[in-house]
């Protein structure tokens, strides 16, 4: 089987660690066979069934989280796995040296329409010897070795930090293989594009209100520039446009089950999309902390998430403070 481009040794990454990417990319490879044949694979639909989240599980939800766990379970340098599809974390070889968190395929929403969808994954070193446990998973997202997602689009992507900046490969469907296409990702520092679901404008917090107001105003209002707005319904490919051409994207909390902090999961979405979008020269934040700083309290803990160009996200982040 291909595996990833040697570039990955040149940056000293040691060899367990390139042994997890490349479980990863296999795993990628073989979603992306699945979602390529569609309706043919007959992959499409409801599960009939919810995930841990009370979230309706589409059936490439589960075909994707069975890929990752058959590929990642057994690879002798995972020590256990925690996935958005899955109740609690799942042990793997007592030897390995890195816990993996996914979620398998994010944006599933877009699959019966033929929209764009990826897979995201955060990796951290294991903290100690002993058997792993849950509270293992939970570091501040600082503390990652790598982090990634994979965009299944009109090209498959992958897009990766180790810490050594953001690297962006294509996928060569002949060849079966990852081809380095971007050595070096930088987000541009203003922007004229955000992103983030209008429809639930009415339930956010009025400091976000505010902000989205005073955009939509564009060239006549405060901000003196016009704004366009981008939305495709899928974390993955609306961060991947910002690590293109600089833009915004926020999913505030909102009051509509105000007991939860946000829609997005810290530990599988918000922690790697901060820490490739910080080492692209962005800013990743809560409404009013750095989410890479945050102590996780459960492997499926919500949290608001605003990121993006960073002189942008510092605009947005002014609304949300108390004035002096």
């Amino acid at each position: 089987m291909q595996r990833l481009p040697l570039v990955l040794q040149s940056q000293s990454i040691q060899p367990p660690l390139i042994a997890v990417l490349n479980s990863i990319a296999d795993a990628c490879r073989d979603i992306a066979r699945q979602i390529n044949r569609g309706a043919l694979a007959g992959v499409l639909g409801s599960a009939g069934a919810e995930n841990v989240q009370g979230e309706q599980q589409k059936k490439l939800d589960v075909i994707a989280n069975d890929i990752f766990k058959s590929l990642l379970l057994p690879e002798p340098t995972v020590r256990a796995i925690a996935s958005e599809e899955e109740d609690s974390i799942v042990a793997a070889n007592a030897g390995g040296r890195y816990l993996v968190a996914f979620d398998p395929l994010d944006g599933s929403s877009n699959i019966d329409i033929n929209g764009m969808v990826g897979s995201i994954f955060s990796i951290f070193d294991v903290p100690g010897a002993t058997p792993v446990v849950e509270a293992d998973f939970l570091r501040p997202g600082r503390q990652q070795v790598a982090a990634g997602y994979v965009l299944y689009g009109p090209s498959v992507m992958l897009v990766l930090t180790t810490g050594q900046g953001v690297q962006m490969y294509t996928l060569d469907q002949h060849a079966g293989e990852f081809i380095l296409s971007e050595a070096r990702v930088s987000i541009s520092a203003d922007t004229q594009e955000f992103a983030i679901n209008m429809s639930n404008q009415r339930f956010w917090a009025g400091p976000m209100q505010l902000y989205i107001d005073d955009l939509l105003q564009g060239r006549d209002g405060p901000r003196h520039k016009n704004f366009n707005m981008r939305w495709v319904a899928a974390m993955v490919a609306d961060v991947h446009r910002i690590l293109c051409r600089g833009g915004l994207f926020a999913y505030p909390w909102d009051r509509r089950e105000p007991e939860k902090p946000g829609k997005l999961r810290l530990m599988y979405e918000a922690n790697p999309m901060a820490l490739l979008i910080e080492r692209a020269g962005g800013e990743a934040w809560t409404d009013c902390e750095k989410i890479l700083d945050l102590q996780p309290q459960s492997i499926h803990q919500r949290v608001p998430v605003i990121l993006g160009s960073a002189n942008e996200v510092t605009t947005c982040l002014d609304y949300h403070r108390p004035p002096q």
